[in-house]
């Protein structure tokens, strides 16, 4: 047995991986027994449980895990360490959050260490004093990335004094990141690795590996949690870190139905909102709620799980050569469907993105991906990706011969689309409204879909069923006191959560004052709820409502000109303490309405450009300035 070689698992110092490796049994600190059972054990360990094992190892208290070579033939051995340093009770948990998803894992974590005896401070990283930073020993960080890779609103401030030359060194800090992003889009999960790259630079160790999630994040945050539990829990505290891992998708709220169960809803109504002649069309949906204990607030966002276009599934099987009805594995247990429907319900087949294009590049091995993927064409690849689905990629790049198995195993799972709730739930108790912009266009010789959009438009009428779940978005709620003035703008669809704002303010009876701006392309074909709010302006629920109908003058009025035309106003409402909400388009609209912001206030209020920024900061700090943009 001296020269028998066997296999083991050793974790590195760092805690960060799994190293596989070979060591004697003469030099190492287990018998005959012991080396036989981890050779049964270990090699059918899964990725979670390895996770999971690595932090509870770390954090057993009196044991640390440490390689050293062997004395005989340099091998590495495995051996335990005494008397490991015992690890803070107290921890620190920082969300950034824009929809509420980074918030809402924040508070999960919180409650899963609180049960393991830590004492926890859950807060925004809008509402943490930075200069507290340096007392904190083990800090979990957990952010969203917004727009082109910068953080969210509630993080700005944060992430500002991170990067500055304030930021102190944190040689004492324990930290980990899990970041929420999209690979569709350029800068996948950029804040959360700027959060971490930075904590590094300022001497922070790694509690455990930064995880960043895609839209389909319930599963390797549910790992992040894991490991994070088990690296900070004692020993006696193992069966809660592995509860972690079976309930950390779970949804906090009452109802049954989440993100993961979503609930099958009865459409009530579908109405198209623009009139005749118009280039648009903008659904209303009606959807009923009854039965499935799901409840919202105004801000809050319904989720949709949509289907793919039929065409667009039947003209990828054919390009393909596969077979509509050959069956294939679509999740981790085995389930399996039709090809046709799994490409229907499942996978998402409208949007490229780098890593999947790396991982055809895998499959096919195909010269012309290869080179668009190589150093220096990153503009190509950037142009290439926008505007393409995967039926240009298999057509672009002759992809036929590839097994529908091998394909599908590559694809990104269907995120559901989430649409700012038009209802007030206290106005329609067990429905649940939505206004959804239908989008059609063409590119490349093909007419392309929106795919929740033109399915609800052409493929679902009343009496039809559809997945849905309640997305909570605390950081875009009504002023606790109804008597504080709100300020409103959302222009084209942006408008909806204004539709459910003033439904709740009707209801409550709030004697705040309102204003909204409203903008679209033409008054007489285009004029979303416009009896609604006529209504409400006549009985006072809505004090006074600006309109900028873009088409209808030879110059075109934006939203923006509206307020700049009521800047003196305007800023006597801001004086008094009105909130200010901003829905819709992030790259344009929304940029536009916050430099129209600052102006008004450096005019109005006679500030620096620099004064009114910081006037705009700490609105958004007091949560008067609040947004929800996409």
């Amino acid at each position: 047995m001296n020269s028998e070689i066997c296999k083991g698992f050793l974790i590195n110092a760092g805690y960060e991986r799994w190293i596989f490796l070979e060591f004697q049994v003469t030099n190492s600190p287990f018998n005959q027994e012991q080396v036989e059972l981890l050779n049964r054990l270990l090699p059918t360990l899964s990725e979670t449980q390895r996770i999971w094992l690595n932090g509870y190892l770390a954090a057993t208290q009196g044991s640390a895990v440490s390689a050293t070579a062997g004395a005989a033939t340099g091998s590495p051995v495995v051996t335990l360490a005494a008397n490991a340093p015992v690890i803070s009770k107290e921890v620190t948990v920082l969300f950034g959050s824009q929809t509420g998803k980074s918030q809402g894992l924040a508070k999960k974590v919180t409650k899963k260490l609180e049960d393991s005896g830590f004492q926890v401070t859950l807060s925004s990283m809008a509402d943490f004093k930075p200069n507290n930073l340096k007392k904190v020993q083990n800090l979990l960080v957990l952010v969203s990335t917004h727009g082109e890779g910068d953080p969210p609103d509630n993080a700005i401030s944060f992430h500002e004094f991170l990067h500055s030359k304030r930021a102190p060194q944190l040689e004492d800090l324990r930290y980990s990141v899990l970041s929420l992003g999209d690979t569709s889009y350029e800068f996948f999960c950029q804040t959360g690795k700027d959060f971490d790259n930075r904590l590094a630079e300022l001497g922070g160790k790694l509690l455990t590996p930064r995880v960043d999630c895609d839209v389909d994040f319930d599963e390797p945050a549910g790992e992040w949690i894991s490991a994070v539990l088990g690296s900070l829990n004692q020993a006696s505290s193992a069966s809660v870190a592995v509860s972690a891992v079976d309930h950390a998708g779970e949804s906090a709220a009452e109802s049954e139905f989440s993100r993961t169960n979503p609930f099958q809803a009865e459409v009530l109504e579908n109405l198209n909102l623009n009139g005749r002649g118009s280039d648009r069309e903008t659904r209303h949906l009606e959807i009923s709620l009854e039965g499935s204990n799901l409840q919202y607030e105004p801000g809050d966002c319904l989720g949709i799980y949509p289907e793919n276009h039929p065409r667009l599934v039947e003209e990828l099987i054919g390009a393909m050569g596969w077979k509509s009805d050959e069956l294939v594995t679509i999740n981790k247990n085995g389930e399996k469907r039709s090809l046709q429907d799994a490409l229907l319900r499942n996978y998402e087949i409208t949007v490229l993105t780098k890593p999947l294009l790396e991982q055809v590049v895998k499959l096919t091995s195909n010269s012309g991906l290869q080179e668009l993927l190589a150093a220096g064409r990153e503009q190509d690849l950037k142009s290439y990706l926008v505007g393409r689905d995967l039926l240009d990629l298999v057509q672009d790049y002759a992809l036929k011969g590839v097994s529908s198995a091998e394909f599908v195993g590559i694809l990104r799972k269907m995120p559901a689309r989430l649409y700012s709730i038009a209802s007030s739930f206290k106005s329609f108790p067990d429905e649940v409204h939505v206004t959804v912009r239908t989008v059609r266009y063409e590119a490349q010789g093909r007419e392309r879909y929106g795919v929740c959009s033109v399915q609800l438009a052409e493929r679902i009428q009343a009496g039809d069923a559809l997945p849905v779940y309640i997305q909570n978005n605390p950081n875009f709620k009504l002023p606790e006191n109804p008597e504080t003035p709100i300020i409103m703008i959302g222009p084209g669809t942006g408008v909806a959560p204004f539709r459910a704002f003033l439904g709740e303010r009707e209801e409550l009876g709030a004697e705040g004052k309102s204003w909204l701006f409203y903008g679209d392309q033409h008054f007489s074909t285009d004029f979303l709820y416009q009896v609604e709010w006529q209504k409400w302006l006549k009985n006072g629920v809505l004090t006074r409502m600006d309109v900028a109908f873009s088409r209808d003058t030879d110059q075109k009025v934006y939203v923006q000109h509206r307020m700049l035309e009521k800047s003196a106003e305007l800023y006597k409402w801001l004086q008094e303490g009105a909130c200010v909400y901003v829905c819709g388009d992030e790259k344009k609209m929304a940029h536009d309405v916050h430099a129209t912001l600052a102006a008004i206030i450096e005019q109005e209020g006679s500030f620096s450009p620099e004064e009114a920024a910081e006037y705009l900061t700490r609105m958004q700090q007091q949560k008067r300035y609040q947004r929800d943009v996409y």
